[in-house]
């Protein structure tokens, strides 16, 4: 049975499984529906227009599903969904999508997002991803799955951050991380391949290596073009799936179809532009 303290607000549009626990001066507000086992600490507030899986614990002064920070956001009907058993903590934010960015920000399933984290409209977050205290993700930002995110790190809108990929504490990122790199600076560049994080997901020792040597022909090897240095890890690895991840993703980047050059996708809203001189 749902266990509801008496001083939360639940709207009556809200559809609540049986198993949801709601704490003391909690808020739930319309049309957001919750799987089951999930608990609600006190002072938590799920705005409004999202939907939660299962077994995800927020805890006290996150809220959920709040209005985009977008001057193109005009308070059109947009989403957050949220998936399973993800762990939200003190402070964190996480808002809804915006029109003309999609509609839905999404968040995948065993996360952990720690305090004042902030994932903003339009997001796309992978599974088992972790967030440091104080991350902050900008608009239209894909995290993939297995990805760790350090404290104070600013993520620019439209970045993606690869598979299995490390951000440092504080670092500034601008452009697209490639899967199993390991990031840090202002703004942040490839520092060597996530040894730890592709040892932790049991990945064998072979694909390790062949991490290694992406990292020094892409980001360590001077002159030379990313089409001719991606042909040559390809044609060294074969049989790589490693290569091939971080291969795809150099070529996607190069051609400029992620990262900042996205931002001309958004549609142009004369009113947002007026607003902003």
């Amino acid at each position: 049975m749902t266990r509801i303290h008496p001083t939360a607000i639940i709207d009556p549009t809200a559809e609540l499984a049986d198993s949801v626990e709601v704490g003391p001066y909690t808020v739930i507000g319309p049309r957001v529906r919750v799987d089951e086992d999930c608990v609600f600490r006190s002072h938590v507030h799920v705005t409004a227009l999202t939907r939660i899986g299962r077994g995800n614990d927020f805890h006290s002064f996150a809220i959920i599903g709040g209005d985009p920070q977008d001057l193109k956001y005009h308070g059109e009907t947009t989403w957050l969904e949220i998936g399973d058993y993800n762990t939200v903590r003190e402070h964190a934010t996480i808002h809804r999508g915006t029109g003309n960015g999609g509609g839905i920000t999404r968040i995948g399933a065993h996360n952990l997002i720690m305090g004042n984290v902030h994932i903003a409209h339009d997001c796309m977050i992978g599974n088992h991803c972790i967030f440091a205290n104080n991350a902050m993700l900008a608009g239209h930002v894909h995290v993939e799955d297995y990805a760790n995110i350090g404290g104070g790190a600013g993520l620019h809108h439209f970045v993606r951050v690869g598979f299995c990929s490390f951000v440092g504490a504080m670092a500034r990122v601008s452009k697209d991380i490639s899967p199993f790199m390991l990031v840090e600076g202002s703004p942040a560049t490839a520092r060597a391949y996530n040894h730890i994080g592709m040892s932790r997901l049991g990945l064998p020792e072979i694909e390790l290596e062949a991490a290694k040597d992406c990292y020094k022909r892409l980001f360590r090897a001077r002159g030379g073009s990313i089409e001719a240095k991606v042909t040559a890890l390809l044609k060294a690895w074969p049989d790589s799936k490693v290569v091939r991840r971080v291969a795809d993703a150099a070529m996607a980047a190069s051609d400029g179809v992620h990262g900042r050059s996205l931002e001309h996708t958004r549609k142009d809203d004369k009113r947002t532009r007026r607003a902003e001189r």
